[in-house]
């Protein structure tokens, strides 16, 4: 039995940006470590996630248009990272993050209404 299209872009996506959130952000812990090191570990991590991202959006597109799989993404990357800035870095998220990130998710209703 084989998954549906929309749950292997789904799952593809957020283990995407599992990836893509540790590379863009993970190194913030460590301010000691030296930019260029930082640089060269991030694009390591980075990897990873194109090999996740690519096959992602190759398979979900046709099922999905353009506009929708980044809708989707720009989602599960908010919600990736609202999990990693708490969770990782300790950070608190506020009221405005959250209004913020229910304005896009009100985006991405208007683009996957069929109007």
């Amino acid at each position: 039995m084989s998954l549906p299209i929309p749950a292997i872009t789904v799952g593809l996506l957020i283990l995407s940006n599992v990836f893509m959130t540790f590379a863009w952000y993970g190194h913030l812990r460590y301010k000691a470590l030296p930019l260029l090191d930082a640089v060269v570990i991030s694009w390591g991590i980075a990897f990873f996630e194109y090999m996740l991202q690519v096959p992602a959006n190759r398979i979900g597109y046709g099922y999905f248009s353009a506009a929708e799989l980044k809708a989707i993404q720009e989602i599960i990357s908010l919600s990736v990272f609202a999990f990693f800035s708490t969770l990782y870095l300790g950070e608190a998220l506020r009221w405005n993050h959250f209004v913020g990130f229910l304005l896009i998710v009100l985006a991405a209703f208007f683009i996957f209404k069929k109007w």
